[in-house]
Parts: C-alpha cells; structure tokens; sequence
C-alpha cells in the first residue's frame, strides 16, 4: 500500500528541478549503450476504453503513449509503464519494470481495442500464442464513479509523461522542464499554481503509486483520502518556500530561482571566510525559538 511521506517526497521532487551545473554531464558515467527507442502507442489507442457495456463496465482500461492502466470495477488495478515497447507482428508491445517485467500486447484501431497480456515464460518471438484475448470499446463518457475514483490520477499519469519527456529527455534542462510543471499543473490558465493546483498534483501522484503497487479501488480511494490532506499540506509548504513575489501563485521563475542558472553565484572580493560551525550553532538557536514560539 502507499506511504505518504513517499508521495510527499515524490510531490517535492516535481516542484524542485535539479539544479543546472556546468560539467555535470561530463561527470555522469556513460552508458555503454543507448537504449534503444520506445515504439510509443499510435495516438488512435490511447486513452479510456471499457470492457462490459457502458452503463455498468466491468472494467476501464486507459492508454497513453507509454504506459496502460487496468482498472477493474472490482478487483486490483493494474498500471504497466514502458521500460521498454516495440512493434511486433501487427501488435504494439510494452514492457514494465521491475523482476516480473509485465508484458502487454495492444492491437486495433481508434474504435475497438483488443489486449493480451502474456505469461512471463512466454517467449517474446512466440507472442501472443496461446494468451487470451481481451475486447474493450469506446463510450461517450466514463461512469462517474470511475471518473471521481481515477480521474486525477489518470490526469497524472499522462502529466507524468510530459514531465519525463520535459526533464529527461534528449535535450532537456531545467527552464524546459519547469516550464512543463507550471503548463501542467496550471488548470486555471494564468501560467501560475496555486496551492490548489499543487495539492492536485500531489493527489494524482498518490493514485499512480497506488495503482502502481496493484491497490484495490478501496486501497485507491484510501489513497486519494491521504493524497487530498498531503496535497494541501504541500501545497501550501511549497508556497510558502518558493513565493518570493507573495501573490499567492508559483510562477516558473519563483520555481527556477537559483536552478535553471547559477547568476548569483560568483562572490564578492574582499572578505574573509567565516566560521561555518558559528553559523550553525547560530541556525540552531534561531531554530530552537521558533519551535518554542510556534508551540502549541
């Protein structure tokens, strides 16, 4: 089951891009080899499809370009995210992480979708065999209890792969990447977050780890219930920490201050080096009051 204090850490990283340092990719041990390039999902299978009718699915099945996610109506879910897909024979075929190394098969077109997901001994030039097959189709709108129980996550999920691309991508650097943040997470459309938003994200990235551990849709909702309080509860500790401007809203360059380029970094002659163990008794004591004042 998932841990906040992990989605509060994951929630931070997203909010806080590494910092851009000259020479640090020449200081990161090379691969010995690319890996090679991921056969994303054509565009026409992605997104929600169901299995069992549409007025009562026995299960939503959700697509994006790296990544499926099985939600059955009463049962585990089950979210698969590339490490590694290809084309083979007609199917598109991804691989997730991990021992296990999950495999699932998707074939169709933007209308009918048909799924296999294999046993691990199966070898991979012998896919699908004998696996089961499995039909989902299209409806004009999912369920609304579907909907409330993954929407936001699902949102995540499809944000989660802008970001990757933004940050880790062939390229990528810090302004790009937190200029991806903002441009997802900002539902309002004034190119800032607010707690709100922050805490939105925060309540979708506690879904993807539920989801990813294979959690019932009470362990989901359980999930969400945490993820509603952390996100708040990050939200307004990211606000209070990046809100130079005190507007209330986090703009990129609040979150790119001191990451995207090291502008204040170059000193000042004509001082001396001071007694960093000073400093830090000082830290302290400004520490240990606060705490006292703060107290209830």
């Amino acid at each position: 089951m998932m841990r906040l204090p992990a989605a509060g850490l994951l929630a931070l990283a997203l909010l806080s891009a590494p910092p851009l340092l000259p020479g640090a990719a020449k200081a990161q041990p090379q691969p010995a080899a690319p890996p090679p390039p991921l056969a994303a999902v054509p565009p026409a299978l992605r997104g929600p499809w169901f299995a069992g009718g549409c007025a009562s699915p026995t299960a939503m099945l959700h697509v994006t370009a790296r990544a499926v996610a099985r939600l059955p109506a009463d049962g585990p879910a089950r979210l698969i995210r590339f490490a590694e897909s290809r084309a083979q024979a007609g199917w598109t075929v991804g691989t997730g992480r991990g021992a296990e190394a999950p495999r699932i098969l998707l074939r169709g077109d933007a209308t009918a979708l048909q799924t296999a997901e294999p046993d691990a001994k199966l070898r991979d030039d012998r896919l699908p065999g004998d696996t089961p097959l499995a039909a989902w189709s299209r409806c004009a709108a999912p369920p609304p209890a579907l909907a409330a129980l993954h929407g936001e996550g699902l949102a995540m999920l499809g944000t989660l792969e802008v970001l990757e691309a933004a940050c880790g991508g062939p390229g990528a650097g810090s302004a790009g990447c937190l200029a991806a943040l903002v441009a997802e997470g900002d539902v309002s459309g004034d190119g800032l977050l607010s707690v709100a938003e922050i805490a939105r994200l925060v309540r979708g990235m506690t879904w993807v780890m539920a989801a990813a551990e294979d959690a019932s849709p009470e362990g989901v909702l359980a999930a969400g219930g945490g993820g509603l309080l952390a996100g708040v509860a990050i939200g307004r500790f990211a606000m209070e920490s990046l809100d130079y401007d005190g507007d209330g809203r986090l703009s990129a360059a609040e979150l790119g201050q001191d990451r995207t380029a090291l502008t204040r970094s170059l000193g000042a002659e004509g001082g001396r080096p001071l007694r960093l163990e000073g400093v830090q008794e000082g830290i302290g004591l400004l520490r240990g009051l606060l705490d006292g004042v703060t107290a209830p």
